[in-house]
């Protein structure tokens, strides 16, 4: 499997990771978030990979999460109910999101990245 690295292009973030990748020489494919929202199969697997709680699969400062009250409601739904939630609308989840065959990276903070993936991937470290 072939990296995917799925973004929104407008947000700045996604363009600084995307950037990051390749200048750390970082093969991927890239999908849009909202065009190609993930599934709600995709999104099980992917969240099990990651290890990370449902919750920071939200994008929490995004507009359509303010909207729906999300802060509110989140804490009182199902997990099934969240993922199905995520897999409506692509501007709901957290971004970018770099898959891997066996990691999920969730939003771009570049040590994390980098700590990560420094040993899948041949790239100096500048940590």
């Amino acid at each position: 499997m072939n990296n995917l690295f799925i973004e929104y292009p407008k947000c700045t973030t996604c363009q600084k990771a995307k950037k990051w990748l390749n200048d750390n020489n970082v093969k991927f494919e890239v999908r849009h978030i909202v065009e190609n929202t993930p599934t709600v199969q995709e999104l099980e697997k992917w969240i099990k990979l990651s290890k990370k709680e449902i919750k920071k699969w939200f994008n929490t400062s995004g507009l359509k999460y303010k909207e729906l009250n999300l802060k509110e409601k989140l804490p009182n739904m199902t997990d099934k109910e969240k993922i199905e939630l995520l897999a409506s609308n692509g501007m709901l989840i957290k971004r970018p999101l770099l898959i891997t065959k066996d990691t999920v990276l969730i939003g771009f903070k570049e040590d994390e990245w980098e700590v990560t993936l420094k040993n899948k991937f041949k790239f100096s470290s500048h940590i």
